[in-house]
This record gives C-alpha cells, structure tokens and sequence, in this order.
C-alpha cells in the first residue's frame, strides 16, 4: 500500500468531540493547531519541551519535531488537534500517526499548571478524539480493529493514570540507551563507508548521479528490516513506500547513516553479496542547539540466518566509527526490555548504559461499534 495522496484522518476535531467540548471551561475550544503560523509553532515546542522535562530531566525536541506532526507535509499520514483557552493559547495537544496497517501512534500531552479538574478533561478529550481517528483510518484501510500505540515516560505517574483510566493497557518497556564516543574510537572499523569481516562486507549505501540512494539498496534495507523484525513485539508491515517516506520525515535524517551487511560468497566477479543485516542511523540534535552532537540507532536488524556472524556488531561498531570521525559525542539506541534476542547484553558490552526508560500503551479500538 502505497502512501495516501490524501488523510486517511478525519480533519475536523468537533466530528470526533463536540458532545465533550461542553465539559470544557466556558469560552475554551477545540480545533487544528495553524503550522504556518509560528506563535503556535513556539507553543507546541513549549508544551512539547515541558512534557519531556517532566518525564524524564530534561528536553531534546526542537521545532523540527513539531512541524514532523503538524506540517502540510506531515499531514498526509497525521492529523493533529488542540485545546485553546479563550484568548486562543494552546494547553493540550494530541498527534495521530497511521504508522502502518493496524498501527495508529498516539501523542497525548496536556500543561501541568492547569487546574487538575481541567487537565483531565483535556486529556479525555485529547483520548476521545484519538479514539474516533482510530475508527477513521482502520475504517478508511479496512480494518475491524485499529490498535492505538502511545507511550509514557516511566516516571510520569500521571500520564500512567490517565491511560489506564481510558483503557489502555502497559504493554512493553523500553531502554533508552547511550554511550559516549571515546578517542580513538575513529579507528574501529577500517573504513565507515565500506569494510569486510569474515566473509561479510559492511557499506554504505551507494548513490546515484541524483544523490539519492539506488532503489535497489534502499529496498533491500527495508527487506531486511521487516525479516528482522517480523517475530517481534507488535510488529506491523509496513510497505517500502511508507517507510521510505516516514524515515525521511525524521529531523536527524541523512543517507550517509544508512549501512549494509552483505555476506560475501565467492570470489572476484564471480562473487555474489547477499543482504543480511542493516542499520539505519541519524542525526540527533540537542534542542538547545542547531548542530548535530551524536548519532542515534533508528533500525537495526539482522536475518536469522546470519545471526552468530558478527553481523551485529559489525554494524554497531561502523557507525560509531562514523560518530567519531564526525566528532560527535554519544550513539544513542532503543532496545526492548523483555526482548529473548539477548540484544540489550550486546549493547552493554559495547559500552551503551540506560539513560532513561519508557513504557508503550496500547488500546485496541473496534471500528464499527
């Protein structure tokens, strides 16, 4: 399935939640936040902040990870809503993502200086109406049910509470791990851009006159990342074309961070390269910051017949080669906390510690009631 020309959403927020306005304080709204409008992109970027000091310490977002979700670009697999006081400033915000077939991304943020009465309508209404954009997109892909996936910070008691309160269930646990990119660490592997081991060749992917990826490499990354990942934790298909296009969507996205691990057999011409593994790496910026100051683990995924080959490590080892010679400080990754791969020993004993932990919440909503 390729990527829609149009939502699958539904776009006007009062179809979803007019009988719930009127719990509002007097005078207070809901619609679509403005992306052109830049006041509004600065309030989201606040609210967005605010959320992750709360939850975890400290904030990374940036305006880039706004327009992400409210951009005209962005809305072609998003829809957005807001909840406006009656002088028109933002104090809650929900995000949906039709991630994939059955697989709908929910964000869910609210101020916490609002009277405590107020914050739970806002998050009520902000579910309610992610509820009925899940009946929208799973009716619009034909569905029976759409799963809702949204997400807490470990530590944010709260927003745990809400969402058991409007029937999601904690599901998964996850470590957001870090490690720092040491002196030296430049010399790793031979060569970042193209190297062999043991029979396997890590690369780059190649590039064309255009400066784009050869669709062939870029298509044998996804293959390789849906074989990796079919067996586990809520996985969902997702197609070439709407890969492509989310990954390209991320602020940090760059070509030169996406490898190959091809095994090699034979030799010379008559040599063939089979894809087995691959990593697909971006950028991170701080928020506080426009310049790039480590890199960050989107995918990585090897097939299961080349496992116990290095291929891994391979992988790992190449891209914080690449960090090092590009002077940055830290490789960060997501790894499953129950996950039976084993992945979370390989990634302590090459130095990555857990930074912060997040949880997943899901909700299975039927289409048609």
């Amino acid at each position: 399935m390729s990527i829609p020309e149009k939502s699958r959403f539904e776009y006007d927020p009062e179809e979803l939640v007019a009988d719930e306005v009127d719990s509002l304080p007097d005078g207070w709204t809901v619609d679509a936040p403005d992306p052109s409008d830049r006041f509004e992109l600065a309030r989201l970027t606040h609210l967005l902040r605010a959320h992750e000091r709360h939850g975890r310490g400290w904030s990374g977002s940036g305006v880039d990870d706004v327009l992400v979700e409210v951009s005209e670009h962005g809305l072609r697999t998003r829809a957005n809503v807001v909840i406006r006081d009656p002088e028109g400033v933002i104090h809650a915000w929900g995000s949906v993502h039709d991630r994939a077939g059955g697989r709908m991304l929910f964000v869910h943020i609210v101020e916490r200086d609002l009277p405590k009465t107020v914050q739970r309508t806002c998050s009520d209404i902000l579910v309610e109406w992610a509820v009925g954009q899940a009946k929208a997109v799973g009716g619009a892909r034909g569905l029976d049910v759409q799963q809702i996936d949204t997400g807490a910070f470990e530590d944010d008691e709260r927003q745990q509470r809400w969402l058991r309160a409007t029937g999601f269930e904690h599901v998964r646990t996850w470590w957001q791990m870090s490690r720092p990119v040491e002196a030296g660490e430049d010399q790793l592997v031979p060569d970042p851009t193209y190297w062999s081991d043991r029979g396997v060749r890590f690369r780059l992917v190649g590039r064309d006159e255009d400066g784009m990826p050869p669709a062939d490499d870029l298509r044998s990354v996804h293959q390789v990342i849906e074989g990796a990942f079919v067996d586990h934790f809520n996985h969902h298909v997702e197609t070439f074309e709407e890969f492509i296009y989310r990954m390209r969507e991320v602020p940090g996205h760059r070509w030169h961070h996406w490898w190959l691990a091809e095994l090699v057999q034979g030799e010379g011409d008559a040599a063939t390269y089979t894809p087995v593994g691959a990593l697909v790496g971006t950028e991170t910026v701080d928020g506080n910051s426009a310049e790039p100051d480590g890199s960050y683990v989107e995918y990585i995924g090897v097939l299961e017949a080349a496992r116990g080959r290095g291929v891994a490590k391979g992988l790992l080892r190449t891209i914080v080669a690449d960090a090092a010679r590009r002077q940055r400080t830290t490789v960060g990754l997501e790894v499953d906390a129950d996950s039976s791969t084993g992945a979370q020993n390989l990634y302590s004993s090459m130095g990555w510690r857990t930074k912060y932990v997040t949880q997943s919440w899901h909700r299975d909503v039927p289409v048609e009631d």
